[in-house]
């Protein structure tokens, strides 16, 4: 039998990896009955850090003072979009917050046009991230608003949850984009393990900011914590940063759009969780606008480096 090429691997491994990352909605959203949004993180993101820790030590000796101040801040955009998105969760159905959360891809080049913001491995957006962005505005709307919505109370009739979902997908766009400013100049692991370290702290600290917190111990609870920690944090960053030294842009950014799909198929399966078909059709607008995105080139593209 023939080995795999390392791109065929890095393309299962990805998909793999993306498929997770979708069900993790469902096991989330299912955990929060026992444990409170932020304890949750918490939990989650401090596992995560002593797994990589351990994993890392010999990398993490002799750090210097801007490493430590790069992960501190990548760290901070990765706590505040899982804060925000937990939040969230807890407030919508986890196929709203999956589709919304995708449009972190749409984001991304939308905040690269501003030159400031906009790292030197990336190029100038063009057309169809502009035309991207509506369409998936146009999706969000129709995702995340009754029937019988007009003009004047469009923005009154979004739920709370599909609000926060919404700006934990904008401060997730912020850590693409501070990962993308840090990765060329920062040892990959000493920054894998920072920024999750760091997020752990900023977790610590905004936990009182969630409300009531309140704690069960549950087999469910202790699974979602397992595989969020270990295999949707740890072991998925890890494989995302190799799978994508071995992978285009565009098959990486067809697979990520993936992930609200496999989200929807586990919430409906599992939680019983159905989209009306105006909802069917915000979200397939929405993905309609993150694929126009991602895979229309951009002009004057440059090569990009691996995460």
């Amino acid at each position: 039998m023939s080995r795999l090429t390392p791109s065929t691997l890095a393309h299962l491994l990805l998909l793999a990896v993306v498929a997770l990352w979708g069900t993790t909605f469902v096991v989330v959203k299912d955990a929060l009955n026992d444990a409170s949004p932020l304890l949750f993180n918490l939990l989650r993101m401090g596992l995560a850090a002593l797994t990589l820790v351990i994993v890392n030590h010999r990398q993490l000796r002799n750090m210097s003072r801007k490493t430590v101040l790069v992960g501190a801040g990548v760290g901070l955009f990765l706590a505040a979009g899982y804060q925000l998105q937990t939040s969230g969760l807890a407030r919508t159905t986890a196929a709203k917050s999956a589709f919304i959360t995708g449009l972190v891809v749409v984001f991304v080049p939308l905040l690269t046009s501003i030159p400031a913001l906009r790292p030197t491995s990336s190029p100038r957006p063009g057309i169809a991230a502009l035309m991207g962005a509506l369409l998936a505005f146009g999706g969000l709307l129709l995702l995340t608003t009754p029937s019988g919505t007009t003009f004047a109370n469009i923005f009154s009739s979004i739920g709370m949850g599909d609000l926060l979902t919404l700006l934990c997908a904008i401060a997730f766009a912020g850590h693409l984009l501070a990962l993308a400013h840090a990765s060329p100049r920062t040892p990959i692991r000493q920054l894998a393990t920072l920024q999750i370290a760091f997020a752990a702290l900023f977790m610590a600290i905004t936990l009182p900011l969630g409300g009531r917190v309140y704690f069960a111990v549950s087999l469910r609870l202790i699974v979602a914590l397992l595989v969020t920690a270990l295999l949707a944090t740890a072991a998925a960053f890890t494989i995302q940063s190799w799978a994508q030294r071995h992978l285009p842009p565009a098959h990486t950014a067809l697979i990520l759009t993936l992930e609200p799909v496999f989200a929807w198929l586990t919430s409906f399966l599992f939680l019983g969780e159905r989209l009306s078909s105006r909802a069917m059709m915000g979200a397939a607008l929405i993905l309609g606008g993150i694929l126009l995105t991602e895979l229309v080139p951009a002009p004057n593209p440059i090569s990009e480096h691996p995460l």
